[in-house]
């Protein structure tokens, strides 16, 4: 996902996509943990989306 993606986002709908990617987040180590799994990388980018959309979430949480 894109930034410009995010920032198009509502606050709604970033903290629904948080709750989605930590659910997906919780899933990939579990995963991991039981055997590797295909591509470990999806995993770091799985964390670095979720602080590019709790950053976009905070900064519009300012802006009000």
């Amino acid at each position: 996902m894109k930034n410009a993606d995010i920032r198009a986002l509502s606050e709604a709908e970033l903290t629904e996509k948080i709750g989605s990617e930590n659910e997906n987040l919780r899933k990939l180590r579990f995963a991991h943990q039981v055997s590797a799994i295909e591509n470990p990388m999806k995993i770091k980018e799985t964390r670095r989306l979720i602080a590019r959309l709790k950053t976009e979430l905070r900064s519009k949480e300012i802006k009000k």
